[in-house]
């Protein structure tokens, strides 16, 4: 178990999974959890869920805490860092930030250039322990550093080291196809409906079809294109259908929503922040 406090600005859904997920994990304990938030019904769930200490002040987390995770949308990172910066001083926090599109230039920038900083970009299924991370170091951070960040998203799922020109991939991939697949499991359950399943047998047959997909390509090792024709016989039911999703457009579809989700997030990135008075949780 590690002895840092761990500090949340921010305490919504998503730092509310990290810190629940650490727990059960066994990485930290919720005595040595804070997190600050100015919703009111945020800090509450995250201590029912959690059991840690929350507060209003975001300067009180930042000053107690060695390792300090922002958790705030990226256009109130201005603001939030305004509101710290007086205690972070020289030999700081490490700052862990999962703002979409928030470079390591204007995160030092507006938190100081002289302290070490980690960029991550989880996705929802850590909420699950099945997360796809990514992370990049900033120019102070440490190779202890990325190894203990490594870590902490490594009790969640999976995590990778990338440079930082590789997020915004990783924000239009990992971070947003969660909702991708959603769709997919959707559309599948409601195509059994049609065909006569009874809803909740279609919808646990759709999720559970999915998720027994993907652990077949991890654990092959194999491309997907050749676990795809292993289950197209000739002539057979699978082809057929494939024929279907090709001449629908589904492959063109999936990519464009990556594309376009990627494009999001840089564009995040280029914004000015925008400086306002309270923080919005992530």
């Amino acid at each position: 178990m590690l002895e840092k406090r761990i500090g949340f600005i921010g305490a919504g859904q998503m730092a509310t999974a990290l810190a629940g997920g650490l727990i059960e994990a066994g990485l930290t304990s919720a005595d040595r959890l804070l997190a600050s938030d100015v919703d009111e019904v945020a800090r509450r769930r995250f201590a029912e869920r959690t059991g840690a200490t929350t507060t209003a002040d975001n300067a009180s987390v930042a000053a107690q805490s060695d390792i300090l995770l922002l958790a705030v949308k990226p256009q109130q990172i201005a603001a939030v860092a305004a509101g710290v910066r007086g205690q972070l001083g020289l030999e700081g926090p490490l700052i862990v930030s999962i703002a979409a599109g928030v470079s390591l230039a204007t995160l030092a920038k507006s938190l100081g250039q002289e302290l070490r900083i980690v960029r991550v970009m989880p996705n929802a299924p850590c909420v699950v322990r099945q997360g796809t991370s990514a992370y990049c170091l900033g120019a102070k951070a440490t190779v202890a550093d990325g190894a203990l960040v490594g870590k902490l998203l490594g009790a969640l799922g999976s995590a990778w080291l990338v440079e930082e020109k590789l997020l915004d991939a990783v924000t239009g991939l990992a971070a947003s196809a969660p909702a991708l697949v959603y769709v997919i499991i959707e559309a599948l359950a409601d195509a059994g409906v049609a065909e006569g399943l009874p809803r909740s047998i279609a919808a646990a047959m759709a999720a559970e079809t999915v998720r027994g997909a993907a652990e077949m390509v991890l654990a092959t090792g194999e491309h997907p294109a050749v676990l795809r024709d292993r289950v197209a016989s000739p002539a057979g039911t699978t082809i057929a259908g494939l024929r279907a999703l090709e001449a629908g457009g589904a492959r063109a579809a999936m990519m464009a929503a990556v594309e376009a989700a990627t494009r999001r997030s840089r564009e995040l990135g280029q914004a000015q922040p925008v400086k306002i008075e309270s923080s919005v949780t992530i």
